[in-house]
């Protein structure tokens, strides 16, 4: 997949770009049914299939906050790969973008710049300053640049509709599962292996401590989860919590997340990890000496194998 950065000069011109276009936190089952409509459209016209997306929220932008998200720009460029994208253009959603009206969002960045002949659009999609934009304006277009616009109804899981907000709420609160069937994929996290203590080395389990990148993640616990390293899956035993035993609560100003990579033992210091969440082993506990959470950790190994050998994580 290609990605550009900003509005520039397309290195080439695009056969047939069929367009999608929003934030897609947590690329989630509505999220894959518009992408993979682009996807399909384009592919019958051996075109390209084009996902617009900023690299903020724009509320994050226009109320000068960071919140947390589903999944960082990092995370959902690497998702929109696995999907199959030909082209990700990513926006700074910075004045200039926020001050662009609906119809010279249409009219010079779909249309001039991008040269769309398909917008596919989410059934709640809009864009444009003060969120004007929609599939209904961009139809009044459609007939005078001689594109199609294609829109995308709503998903639902157990009768609830399928939304980003609604997702962020089930993985908060630990309800893995619900959030699974609306993400259409297991929960993840996506991160940036920085420094630790290198405590988990000296007990022989070594940990990648991650820098998440303002992703949000399951409460505190042990989770067997399934971990992506250029392009590689390995099995691994993930922590989220603060680390008890050794008194660091006091001094962490949140929850750490630390995977250990079972039989791996290389240095990856500044590598980008996907950590897959499969089951939730146990909560996260103090233990009165190094020596009782070794032991510990040897029991979570050992049963982390055992259920991988029936298969317990499998689909």
């Amino acid at each position: 997949m290609d990605v550009i950065f900003g509005i520039k000069q397309l290195q080439k011109k695009l056969i047939y770009p069929v367009i999608t276009l929003g934030m897609f936190d947590g690329v989630h089952s509505g999220h894959q049914k518009v992408i993979q409509e682009t996807i399909n459209l384009a592919s019958s016209k051996s075109g390209e299939s084009v996902v617009l997306t900023f690299d903020r929220r724009p509320k994050d932008f226009l109320l000068q906050t960071q919140r947390s998200c589903i999944t960082s720009l990092e995370h959902r460029l690497v998702l929109f790969e696995q999907l199959g994208v030909d082209l990700s253009v990513v926006l700074e959603f910075d004045k200039k973008i926020a001050d662009i009206s609906a119809e010279d969002f249409i009219t010079k960045v779909l249309y001039e710049w991008l040269g769309a002949k398909v917008i596919v659009l989410g059934f709640n999609c809009s864009f444009g300053k003060d969120r004007r934009g929609n599939a209904s304006m961009i139809r009044n277009y459609a007939e005078e640049y001689g594109f199609e616009v294609v829109t995308c109804g709503p998903v639902e899981f157990e009768g609830e509709r399928t939304s980003s907000t609604t997702i962020r709420k089930h993985i908060i609160q630990g309800s893995l599962q619900k959030a699974r069937g609306m993400l259409g994929r297991r929960v993840s996290v996506f991160g940036t292996v920085i420094k630790g203590s290198g405590r988990g080395k000296g007990l022989g389990f070594p940990t990648a401590n991650l820098n998440l990148h303002h992703e949000i993640k399951p409460p505190s616990g042990v989770y067997a989860t399934k971990v992506f390293l250029e392009g590689r899956e390995y099995d691994a035993i993930t922590n989220i919590g603060t680390c008890p035993t050794f008194g660091e609560s006091a001094r962490n100003d949140g929850s750490v997340v630390e995977v250990h990579m079972i039989d791996f033992n290389k240095s990856i210091y500044g590598k980008d990890l996907e950590v897959r969440f499969l089951y939730k082993l146990r909560e996260e506990t103090r233990f009165e000496s190094a020596d009782e959470l070794k032991l510990q950790l040897e029991r979570d190994k050992i049963r982390f194998m055992k259920m991988a050998s029936e298969k317990v994580f499998a689909g």
